[in-house]
This record gives C-alpha cells, structure tokens and sequence, in this order.
C-alpha cells in the first residue's frame, strides 16, 4: 500500500470517527430512578430534570438530593457505555480517547 492510498484511509477513518462522536453528542439519553428522571446529552449537558412529586413527601429532601446523584451517574455510565461501543472500533481498546 502507497503513501497517499494510507492517507485517503486514515483521513476517512478520522471522519468515520468524527461522524460517530458527532452522532454520540446530539443523542439524547434518559435515566429514571423512582420518581427522577434526567435526560442528557452525549456531551453529556444535562438537558431535563424531572421529579415527580406525587410520588414523594416533603420531608424527603435527602432521600431526593441522593437519588439526583444515582440517576445521574447511572446516566453517565449509559453514555460511557455508548461511547464505548460506538468508538471502540477507532480506538482498538484505548479507553478514555473520547
């Protein structure tokens, strides 16, 4: 293989990736927990928050605040996950390019 035939394929490996990154970012992704249900993008900007209160009392301020913080890692770790699979095939097993 010549010089220029493995920069026309490394070039379109690059958008390939781009592309796949590009498609990650503009997804929405939702996670729900009891009553809270947060949705984030792939850059991972939350978009929503959403509580339903006709599930809690509210003496449960604690309770709310600690299932905030479960919904949201549980959220992050999907996008991770998606990440990973999406750009595993770029990164050949190099976690945390992306």
């Amino acid at each position: 293989m010549n010089i220029q035939a493995m920069m026309k394929q490394a070039q379109k490996l690059q958008k390939d990736m781009m592309n796949a990154k590009k498609e990650i970012d503009e997804t929405v992704f939702e996670n729900t927990k009891s009553f809270v249900t947060i949705k984030a993008m792939g850059n991972k900007k939350i978009e929503s928050i959403k509580i339903n209160i006709d599930d809690i009392s509210k003496d449960d301020l604690e309770m709310i605040e600690d299932m905030i913080t479960v919904t949201l890692n549980e959220l992050m770790d999907k996008i991770d996950a998606e990440t990973e699979k999406k750009m595993g095939k770029y990164t050949q097993g190099m976690p945390g390019l992306f």
